[in-house]
């Protein structure tokens, strides 16, 4: 018999999707006008790379 392997599934597009709402959600409440909010969100996708590619790199590592 073969054993499978699961495969794990990618789920990097949450911390995506929460950095743009959130970013979005916060250029809105600045109330500075329209482009902000797209700066907003701009800002909250560069965050949850960051926060991916630092923060989380580790995670499915073994010590």
């Amino acid at each position: 018999m073969k054993h499978h392997k699961e495969e794990e599934k990618n789920l990097d597009f949450v911390y995506y999707l929460v950095g743009l709402v959130s970013g979005l959600f916060v250029g809105a409440i600045i109330d500075k006008g329209f482009t902000w909010i797209f700066v907003g969100g701009v800002l909250g996708l560069l965050t949850a790379s960051f926060f991916i590619t630092v923060l989380v790199k580790g995670r499915g590592e073994k010590a």
